[in-house]
């Protein structure tokens, strides 16, 4: 191989890594996050105990699924075993119903991949 090939495999490699990270929720922006939240608000706050129709996501990245003693869960969502990640929540709010069938949350979904990193950015930032 030669150099200039080199650099292009090297650039390709970058660019699907760089694309995974973001996809995975690795990266997003923040601030934009914070306006898709506000979808999220009327079930869901980032204050610790403070549950709504949903519970608080105050802590939610490496909890386990269902674990908040004072919120009642699904049965599925309790018995699924998921540690809340930026994956699992990616794929979670993607399609809830196709993620986890029979939970309760009662949410169309966010498609745009996108949007979805910049609101896992604003939750690693304001859910602590």
């Amino acid at each position: 191989m030669t150099g200039n090939t080199f650099r292009v495999v090297g650039l390709a490699l970058a660019l699907e890594l760089a694309m995974v990270s973001r996809l995975s929720g690795a990266e997003g922006d923040a601030v934009r996050g914070q306006k898709l939240y506000e979808e999220c608000i009327a079930c869901h706050s980032l204050e610790p105990g403070l549950h709504g129709i949903g519970p608080s996501l105050y802590g939610v990245f490496n909890r386990k699924a269902g674990e908040l003693s004072d919120y009642r869960y699904s049965p599925t969502l309790k018995r699924s075993g998921i540690i809340w990640t930026a994956d699992t929540i990616d794929a979670f709010i993607a399609d809830a119903q196709q993620f986890l069938p029979a939970n309760r949350m009662p949410y169309a979904g966010m498609p745009n991949a996108a949007d979805r990193a910049d609101l896992i950015a604003y939750l690693h930032r304001a859910a602590k």
